[in-house]
């Protein structure tokens, strides 16, 4: 009798514990991470290195400190070929990552686990078959990678010219994490997880109507703010156009207000103010 009264319990408070997992996850989260922040040569190293955050208000870094604290806490960033991962880029990596989630709860990119850094441009080892059926061996040079499993790549040399660069509309930790936000739905097709707020429907007008634009433009070799790799798929789009949104924000309002109000809403900042 006992026994089973015991059991009766843990059954009810593995129940309690599985419908209400979101609120405890946020509990424990909060008493773990509350008490924490950057220090202030990681606030320095933010300054120096990262543009936007020195164009913030007061407000909004703080919400991206208490981000990169809490990614910092949850997920790991690993060197690769010999790279020793230091804090400094630790913050840079996190701060990049969180901006995009700038206003949005935690838990930030649940499916992202690891992130694994190259000093630089990396080579992958790949298969393809011709015509013939025969399989060809060969190798690619790559900068970044994000794979569904939850680990992503990065070249740290990429990641430094990103932010080196603020205004040239490529950002290597922009366009990787912009693809974990799109394979957040269990697909990777250019239409990420929407708020309540968002129609699907007209997401999907919006979005198709600037691919299919950025398409021609780029055949017919006609003028776009969206760099060209842009076309190479509804995903690539999704990401190239989120770099985009970030670090040209007035030139991409101008040529498509439409599909700068649409992103304005999704990510739910207004990157102008950082410019």
């Amino acid at each position: 009798m006992i026994i089973n009264s015991v059991l009766l319990l843990a059954l009810v408070a593995f129940v309690l514990v599985y419908w209400r997992w979101d609120e405890v996850q946020g509990y424990v989260w909060k008493r773990k991470y509350q008490q924490q922040s950057l220090s202030e040569q990681d606030k320095a190293t933010l300054l120096k290195y990262m543009s936007i955050y020195r164009n913030m208000t007061d407000k909004e870094r703080h919400a991206l400190e208490c981000h990169i604290v809490w990614f910092l806490g949850e997920k790991r960033i690993l060197g690769r070929d010999g790279l020793k991962i230091n804090r400094a880029m630790e913050v840079i990596v996190a701060a990049d990552a969180c901006l995009l989630v700038l206003n949005k709860p935690w838990p930030l990119y649940p499916n992202v686990k690891e992130v694994l850094l190259y000093p630089s441009s990396y080579y992958v080892p790949q298969t393809s078959k011709d015509g013939a059926g025969l399989v060809n061996y060969h190798t690619s040079v790559r900068q970044g990678e994000s794979w569904p499993g939850g680990t992503l790549v990065l070249s740290w040399h990429d990641v430094l010219e990103g932010n080196r660069l603020p205004g040239d509309g490529h950002n290597l930790v922009f366009h990787e994490f912009a693809h974990q936000l799109d394979q957040q739905t269990g697909y990777t097709n250019g239409t990420p997880e929407l708020s309540k707020g968002q129609d699907y429907k007209v997401w999907g007008k919006v979005f198709q109507r600037a691919y299919s634009n950025l398409k021609s433009h780029v055949a017919y070799q006609m003028p776009h703010v969206i760099h060209s790799y842009g076309a190479t798929n509804e995903a690539e789009f999704f990401a190239v156009l989120t770099e985009t949104f970030i670090e040209k924000p007035h030139e991409l309002r101008s040529y498509d207000p439409e599909l700068y109000g649409l992103l304005h809403q999704y990510y739910q900042f207004n990157p102008s103010n950082w410019v």
